[in-house]
Order: C-alpha cells, then sequence, then structure tokens
C-alpha cells in the first residue's frame, strides 16, 4: 500500500540577483533584478508502508525542499502530494500528528529540560492521554536505552544521547511515516552505527516508513533497499539498493603514501587517479580485485600511511547523471 505518493511537482524559488559594490547594492533595492530557480522539476515517486527510502543527491539537488513540501512546510508550485491519505497543503495539522521528522542539523529539543520533561511537553502538543504518555516514554526509553540519562537536561547530554532523544521525541505519538534529515551527521562511527541499529529495530517492530535523506554512503547502504537520485531539481534514478551497489558502489579508494614507488599501470582492478612522487590515489574495482589482493601486491611494509574509502557519493550520482 502507497503511503507517500508525489506526482508532477514542481516548486520555484525566485532570488534577487546583486551586482558588485556599493552601487550594485543601490540598483538591487531601486530596481531590483530576480532570477526563477527552478528546485523541483516535475517530479514523481511513490513509497509504499514499511519501505525505508534513500531521497539522496548533492547539495541544492532539490532534497530538502521536496521534504518540506511532503512535510506541508512549503507548497508547491504545481503537481500532487498525498501522505498517508492527506494533502499536505490542505491539512498541514492533520498530517502533523500522522508524521514523525528528524533532522541532524536541527534541534528541536528544549535545552535546559530534561529528557523525559521533552516527552512530557511533545506529549501534550500531540494530546496524548497522561498514562499512555508514561506507556509511551517507557517503551521508547528502553528501546533507545535513556534510562540512564532521561532526568538529565538536555544540554548536559553528550551528542549521540541527544540524537537519541531526538527519535524518542519525534516517535512520542507513533507516526506512520518518519523523515530522516542527515541523522548521523556529526556522529562518531560507534554512535552512528547505534543509530542505524535503533532505526532497523523501530522500522521492524513499528512498520515505521522510513524517508531518508543522508550524504553518508554507510547509512544509504545499511538502511536502504531503495534509493531515488535527484540533482538539479529532476530525479534521475529510482532503484533498488541492491542494483545500485552492482553497478556503482563496486569501487573503492585508496590513498597511500610508500616508501618506494610502485607502477600501477596495466594492474588488473586498479585505476591510477594521481600519482606524485611516493603517494598515489587508486580506484578499486572490487569485481575485478580484492583489498586483501591489492595489499599484498603493495606489500604492509612499503607502506608509510595508507587511507581507504568509498567513492564519495558525489562522484555516484554524478556517474548517474552523466549516464542519463
Amino acid at each position: 500500500m502507497s503511503v507517500i505518493s508525489v506526482k508532477n511537482l514542481s516548486k520555484s524559488f525566485k532570488v534577487k540577483q546583486k551586482e558588485k559594490g556599493f552601487i550594485g547594492s543601490v540598483k538591487s533595492i531601486i530596481q531590483p533584478n530576480y532570477k526563477v530557480i527552478k528546485a523541483v522539476n516535475d517530479i514523481s515517486f511513490q513509497v509504499d508502508e514499511g519501505e525505508v527510502v534513500a531521497f539522496i543527491g548533492p547539495n541544492g539537488a532539490g532534497k530538502s525542499t521536496t521534504i518540506k513540501m511532503l512535510t506541508g512546510i512549503l507548497y508547491p508550485d504545481s503537481g500532487h502530494i498525498d501522505v498517508l491519505g492527506i494533502d499536505p497543503t490542505k491539512a498541514r495539522k492533520k498530517l502533523a500528528y500522522e508524521i514523525g521528522t528528524v533532522f541532524g542539523q536541527k534541534e528541536q529539543l528544549w535545552m535546559h529540560l530534561t529528557a523525559y520533561d521533552n516527552f512530557k511537553f511533545f506529549s501534550a502538543i500531540y494530546d496524548i492521554p497522561e498514562k499512555e504518555a508514561e506507556k509511551r516514554i517507557e517503551e521508547l526509553s528502553k528501546l533507545f536505552d535513556l534510562e540512564k540519562f532521561i532526568n538529565t537536561p538536555v544540554r548536559n547530554l553528550s551528542l549521540g544521547q541527544r540524537v537519541r532523544c531526538e527519535f524518542v521525541a519525534s516517535l512520542i505519538h507513533k507516526p506512520k511515516v518518519l523523515f530522516l534529515d542527515e541523522p548521523t551527521i556529526g556522529l562518531d562511527p560507534v554512535v552512528k552505527e547505534n543509530v542505524r541499529k535503533l532505526i532497523k529495530k523501530m522500522n521492524k517492530e513499528y512498520h515505521t516508513t522510513i524517508f531518508l535523506t543522508s550524504h553518508d554512503i554507510s547509512d544509504i547502504e545499511k538502511l536502504c533497499k531503495r534509493v531515488i537520485i535527484i540533482n538539479d531539481g529532476t530525479i534521475v534514478m529510482d532503484d533498488s539498493m541492491s542494483n545500485l551497489k552492482y553497478h556503482y558502489m563496486d569501487k573503492k579508494i585508496i590513498e597511500v603514501k610508500l616508501k618506494s614507488k610502485i607502477n600501477f599501470n596495466n594492474v588488473k582492478g586498479i585505476k591510477v587517479l594521481k600519482e606524485k612522487e611516493n603517494n598515489s590515489r587508486l580506484e578499486i574495482n572490487t569485481n575485478e580485485t580484492n583489498l586483501t589482493t591489492i595489499l599484498k601486491f603493495i606489500n604492509p611494509e612499503n607502506i608509510i600511511d595508507i587511507n581507504i574509502s568509498n567513492i564519495p557519493l558525489e562522484e555516484i550520482i554524478s556517474a548517474i547523471y552523466r549516464k542519463e
């Protein structure tokens, strides 16, 4: 069953253009010049109940604008949105009772209140009866392991603890759809992994539909079975995670500094991206070789420093966009 339906959605913004210097500032006041930017351009997609979908793209691609329209914060210029049978442009308040949001770069908790008092506050906002609110807080506190600091002011919590509290605040009213915008940004690797496990758990236990945006490939790989890619306001790919991984995530980047230089040219599975003296940046095709074989070829005793990473998400998106 579809819980999010978007058809031919578009949104433009009129941005004032200013010339350089004082004269340019005066001209922009007396005779302003505007440029229309198409943030979202005729996009359509559906999300089924219980899905965990990644909605990704480079900065300025239209991700946040789309989420704001889905949640009723912005109105579209044209097109139709249906979230849980509700049109966000006509019944934003009604929709707010059915959805939750977690924005990694924007806190919704009151810093001077304890986590518990915050949860009571949000329970009151959503008109949750006292007994039901207490039961819900207890249930979520156990799920997110908050017991040790639930009565501590939020300002005194670590970043990882605050993020867990943000999730509880967003789930207090049992939303059917949860919008996550960069939920793990700024977190250390251990906390990131814990947050991912919690997202998986609530999706499994509560059958919550998750709509996720992230620049962290690990978030997408470990949480999502489907990926929608948007660039320049247009959807350029809507496919399964397994298909995306097979075609675009089968490469690694190795940056290595060696004691003595090695010739990587014509080595199977290695593409030399950059070389300078004993420093090399290599692209490894893991379908043709594996990292163990590469490390043996390099010889660990010859390595001064090495960094292994995924291809940046922006590069993957650019490759897909160019292919389109």
